[in-house]
């Protein structure tokens, strides 16, 4: 078991490292793996003036990301590792001969440019992410993960084989993205309604591989997921016929399934983000409090999730987590992301603090803050806690302002 585990970790460590998070424009839904998307696109002022009057949408529809977004900058190139020699008990991590895990940290460890604790923090590596080391120099080791260079601390780390014994207890399985713009389903069959659409070079963690029926019915129970939308999924004969084609995945705290064609499945460890410090100006149109509620938010990163909460420490869900933070703020949000999404106005060019809102297909059920640099920090799910994604991971329905 151990073998094959260590075979999957170091088939996946270029993938899990070197790949870097792809900014998707939400026009990209329009072009989505699969088949052409069918029924008319959500009316999202319209829907969120349902919500407000509690007139909650219930039928699952086939949901686009209407609101116009910007171009964002296309993906930074990935750093390519020079692999260095190495000795042949390193299975682990094939791609890099030195592996280190950021785990002596409570919540994240700091990646600054220069080995100095006064240099610009370029990235942030949340509790059991993983970097290749290229050298450790007077307490800094330098580093890459994902897409961020720089230096971190080594005391925060364990290194070498002790992390390659770690990261078979840290890793996670997952699936990557492997198509722009790729459909995820609400039932495993290309009939069923579309839960969500998600970008190229994302990862997602598997709930549950070799499915089965009596899997599916229990979701199908506890969800209590009515006969007209298994009818609207082809059925339980459809489903059955393809269960070995899909997986389920977790979609922050929620489940969904994915077609196995357009995914790669892997064991992997969690990778740095990029960040950038938002600062107020004139120019980009970003006032101080826009710049200072980013800055206050990243300071939660990698704290717990907790659902229904809305404590910034002790633990918080999606909508709890911004309710907060605005709070200080002095604007007071409803805890709710389809009510904050009703009582936020729509814009096309998001700005740091904005809120980005995600639909599960029939009602808008996740929300993040936007930081700039194409970036949300967000209270995503009980195993990641509080952390930075891509804003479109997946596939925004609204950008919203509150300030």
């Amino acid at each position: 078991m151990m073998n094959k585990m260590k075979r999957a970790i170091a088939l996946s460590m270029a993938g899990a490292f070197v790949i870097g998070m792809l900014v998707v424009p939400a026009q990209g839904a329009m072009v989505a793996t699969e088949k052409s998307l069918e029924g008319a696109n959500v009316l999202l002022d319209q829907y969120c003036d349902d919500v407000m009057a509690g007139n909650v949408v219930t039928k699952v529809a086939d949901i686009t990301g209407s609101a116009e977004q910007t171009v964002t900058p296309a993906p930074t190139k990935q750093p390519e590792v020079k692999k260095e020699e190495s000795n042949s008990h390193v299975e682990l991590n094939l791609n890099y001969s030195r592996l280190g895990i950021a785990n002596k940290v409570d919540t994240y460890l700091n990646v600054r440019k220069k080995p100095s604790e006064s240099a610009k923090i370029v990235g942030k590596m949340t509790k059991n992410a993983g970097c290749h080391i290229y050298k450790i120099k007077k307490g800094w080791a330098k580093i890459v993960s994902g897409n961020v260079r720089g230096y971190v601390k080594a005391s925060y780390m364990t290194t070498d084989a002790k992390a390659e014994a770690l990261a078979s207890k840290v890793g996670r399985e997952c699936v990557e993205i492997m198509t722009d713009s790729l459909r995820v389903r609400a039932l495993p069959t290309t009939d069923a309604p579309i839960y969500s659409i998600v970008s190229e070079g994302e990862e997602f963690t598997i709930k549950k591989n070799n499915l089965t029926l009596d899997y599916v019915k229990k979701i199908i129970e506890k969800e209590k997921i009515s006969n007209d939308f298994i009818k609207r999924a082809g059925g339980y004969e459809a489903m059955q016929n393809s269960l070995s084609d899909f997986v389920c995945i977790y979609v922050d705290d929620e489940y969904a399934f994915v077609a196995k064609e357009y995914v790669k499945e892997q064991y992997s460890l969690k990778r740095a983000v990029k960040v950038e410090t938002v600062s107020a100006s004139k120019s980009s149109g970003i006032s101080s409090s826009q710049a200072s509620i980013v800055e206050y938010a990243k300071q939660f990163l990698g704290n717990r999730y907790v659902w229904g909460g809305s404590s910034l420490t002790g633990g918080t869900d999606c909508s709890g987590f911004t309710m907060s933070l605005y709070r200080r703020y002095g604007h007071y949000l409803p805890h709710n992301a389809a009510a904050q999404a009703g009582v936020t106005r729509s814009v096309s060019s998001p700005k740091p603090g904005d809120l980005f809102f995600y639909s599960n297909g029939s009602r808008i059920n996740h929300v993040a803050m936007y930081i700039g640099g194409g970036m949300v920090i967000h209270a995503s799910n009980p195993r990641d806690g509080i952390k930075i994604s891509n804003a479109y991971y997946r596939h925004p329905v609204k950008i919203g302002r509150v300030m």
